[in-house]
């Protein structure tokens, strides 16, 4: 591949860089020093959801984060790729051999797909509301009435294309809670939320993502210490996921949060930051 990278300095700790993978130019922003975390996003945000860990641990670790394709500032035609492997191209660009990586949601899956892939390239693994490669769909079937009510109005506003009311179903669902009341969550948390996520729901859909091997049936290959972090307001199948990752996972550990959804850290962010600095320290 063509890597090329254009770099400019915000401050003395802090860049932003531009990383080219063929086609595509990826977001990236480094800041800190000390041993390596990377931050991978969610599937309904970009790199500013963890913008209160930045600011809390860049003091004592160097921390990257990225807008994968398809989010924040980073631009991809619709062509061939694989989340795990521009990974690992960020990583290579900034010459970081090993790091701890910490993503939530979708960002989790690929952390998960990455350590199977690399194992000698991760130190660590903090996997917060986690999704995984090759698990079963929940039945829709199943779910509450009220649930699925949601999710028929989310299907009927996508075939509208009424981005709007994507927007506004989408963050009930993640960050309020699948069963919670709309707005539960409020402030700036929900402006940032509803700013990032209309920013992937207007750009460009990429419909070739390469997929990993499947990680659901290979999770006792990680060696590596694992902490696993979800919401008691999440959707069921969420947390009954977690407590599959910490009985397959040698080294796992899990906590669950009170009154918290599906983007824990910005519901908590120093909750977050807390079990954080503890586990990588």
């Amino acid at each position: 591949m063509n890597l090329g990278v254009e770099i400019s300095t915000l401050f003395f700790i802090k860049e932003i860089i531009k990383v080219n993978i063929g086609e595509a130019q990826l977001a990236v922003e480094l800041s800190g020093k000390g041993n390596s975390i990377i931050f991978l996003h969610a599937g309904v945000a970009d790199r500013r959801m963890w913008g209160g860990q930045v600011e809390e641990l860049s003091n004592d670790f160097h921390i990257i984060t990225y807008d994968r394709r398809g989010f924040g500032e980073t631009k991809s035609p619709d062509i061939y790729f694989s989340h795990v492997v521009d990974l690992g191209e960020v990583l290579g660009r900034i010459r970081v051999p090993k790091v701890s990586l910490i993503g939530c949601s979708h960002g989790a899956r690929i952390a998960i797909d990455f350590a199977l892939a690399n194992p000698k390239r991760v130190d660590a693994l903090v996997l917060i509301s986690p999704s995984i490669s090759g698990n079963p769909a929940p039945d829709i079937a199943e779910l509450p009435a009220e649930l699925q009510a949601r999710l028929s109005a989310l299907d009927e506003a996508e075939e509208a294309n009424n981005v709007d009311q994507i927007n506004s179903i989408q963050a009930n669902l993640w960050l309020d809670g699948p069963l919670s009341t709309e707005g539960r969550v409020g402030g700036s948390s929900r402006e940032l939320f509803l700013e990032m996520n209309r920013i992937a729901l207007e750009k460009p859909n990429l419909s070739r993502e390469i997929e990993p091997p499947a990680a659901y049936e290979r999770l006792a290959e990680l060696s590596v210490p694992v902490l696993v972090v979800w919401g008691a307001l999440d959707f069921l199948h969420i947390k009954e996921r977690c407590g599959y990752l910490i009985e397959a996972i040698p080294n796992a550990k899990g906590e669950e949060l009170a009154n918290t959804a599906h983007m824990l850290n910005l519901e908590k962010p120093k909750v977050i930051n807390k079990l954080l600095r503890s586990f990588l320290t």
